[in-house]
């Protein structure tokens, strides 16, 4: 797992927000270290405008989650920060505090490759108030980012159908770090391989590439290239044609894919990089099919995403096979899944939970409060609708969703429709009690997930919408609060 721990070797408990260590401070000089905290992960809408979103990451969280500590150094490097009057920000008893820090969380997570909707609680971490928030900033980087991914990576493999598609986003990546986990995410999302090597020795994925331009660039003739590489490369043979003129490279192919054959081996395909995709797809297509080669596939790459592959299919293209680079592993049309962790419950150690909630003036970004738990209904026809309810209020056997920004819009649930509950313990007291799936399992889960949702649901234009509620007596509690919440402050 390429995490950052593996990645640095070292001590992640720094990979976090100033101000988490400043709110951590404050709780530890206020006396409040024995206070239990709950809060939840959550995201407010799908991105790139549509009906879904794949979860990612959960694996990335636990490989950190199983060491995590402050070590020497990060106690060194806080003993370091200085206040505005130059002082310490931060007394030598609180590191320590720090230092002598174990993890003693529980946390309860929908587990990875699961399509998942917004406002359902995704993660749930209930333990010291102090471990709540020092997770927070390093919980919302990797489940944000690898959630993108994979989502945008399901959304182009929707959109290529049953054609493989290919992750080629390493040289715009953002960073080693990105680089890797957008490989990851891209693999759980859909796609068949990577061309990055070292995402292929970390995490098992295939690998896939063939040559560039310079390579043919590098002989004098565009032929005498393409033998090169045959014969260097007999059992991987795809040649990148555009480099001059693309169908005059498409029929210098043909001609290598002759050599090959008498060789005892085949031209495996071509590969277009640039163009009218289409049209060159269409006409290498004959040039392949009459040079005898029609079993010689035709891959497509150049700044490829979900619409463009729709766009390119609609027009009749013959690509059988597409590389994805930048706007999948950058998340094209959209920079960040917006994924927030708020606190939703807090006690004194062995009291009543009292229940919070963060009010705004826009009314989606007023949290929920509660220990909260998703349930999903469904039936032999696919998934139905998804209730978010409280652990202690409970759910009722027949229940209301309520939607949770227009109280206007209910669905009832009949008494015996089956369901399932989507979170699952993965902490208990900070001991992991959970196995992750293996990367190809994750993998298929996202699949038979994504076969189980309404094809109105995955469109990309105005996606119809999946039904998910607050139950009713959480959404009534939640009223409740803001209430009086409101008519507290003014």
């Amino acid at each position: 797992m390429a995490t950052p721990k593996r990645l640095y070797r070292d001590s992640v408990a720094l990979l976090t927000d100033l101000y988490q260590l400043t709110m951590a401070y404050g709780f530890w000089k206020a006396g409040a270290t024995d206070k239990e905290a709950v809060s939840n992960f959550f995201f407010r809408e799908n991105p790139f405008q549509g009906g879904f979103t794949i979860l990612c990451g959960l694996s990335a969280l636990i490989e950190c989650l199983d060491d995590f500590r402050f070590d020497t150094g990060d106690i060194q490097y806080l003993s370091t920060l200085r206040g505005n009057n130059q002082e310490p920000l931060f007394e030598r008893e609180f590191l320590e505090h720090l230092r002598s820090l174990r993890f003693a969380c529980d946390i309860d997570a929908i587990p990875e490759g699961a399509v998942v909707f917004p406002h359902e609680p995704l993660v749930r971490v209930q333990g010291p108030i102090v471990q709540c928030q020092l997770l927070e900033s390093f919980l919302l980087n990797v489940m944000n980012f690898q959630t993108l991914i994979a989502t945008k990576a399901a959304r182009i493999c929707q959109a290529a159908k049953d054609e493989p598609v290919l992750e080629f986003g390493l040289r715009r990546a953002q960073g080693v770090d990105g680089a890797l986990a957008a490989s990851r995410a891209a693999y759980v999302g859909g796609c068949e391989g990577t061309s990055n090597v070292l995402a292929g020795k970390l995490f098992g994925i295939p690998v896939r590439g063939t040559h560039a331009h310079s390579w043919v660039m590098s002989f004098d003739e565009e032929l005498e290239a393409f033998l090169a590489f045959a014969k260097a490369m007999p059992n991987n043979c795809i040649l990148l044609v555009d480099t001059y003129d693309t169908l005059e490279g498409v029929r210098k192919a043909v001609e290598v894919g002759k050599t090959l054959r008498e060789r005892g081996h085949k031209l495996a395909g071509i590969r277009l990089d640039s163009g009218d995709l289409a049209y060159l797809s269409i006409e290498a297509r004959k040039i392949l099919d009459a040079g005898g080669l029609s079993d010689a596939v035709i891959f497509a790459s150049n700044d490829l995403d979900e619409h463009i592959i729709a766009s390119l299919k609609d027009q009749g293209a013959t690509i059988a096979s597409w590389g994805v680079g930048t706007r999948l592993v950058t998340g094209h049309g959209q920079s960040a899944l917006g994924g927030v962790y708020k606190l939703t419950a807090l006690r004194r150690a062995g009291g009543p939970w009292e229940y919070k909630l963060k009010l705004s003036e826009q009314t989606q970004k007023i949290s929920t409060p509660g220990i909260l738990q998703v349930r999903r209904y469904f039936s032999d026809e696919g998934f139905i609708a998804d209730a978010i309810y409280d652990l202690q209020l409970g759910i009722e056997e027949s229940c209301t969703l309520v939607h949770p920004l227009d109280f206007t819009r209910r669905k009832r649930i009949p008494k015996d429709t089956r369901y399932a509950d989507l979170q699952v313990p993965i902490y208990r007291d900070g001991r992991r009690i959970y196995t992750p799936p293996s990367l190809p399992e994750i993998r298929e889960h996202a699949r038979n997930q994504l076969d189980r949702l309404h094809r109105g649901i995955r469109r990309f234009v105005n996606p119809h919408v999946y039904p998910v509620g607050l139950e009713r007596r959480l959404h009534d509690l939640k009223t409740k609060l803001i209430l009086q919440a409101r008519s507290q402050s003014g």
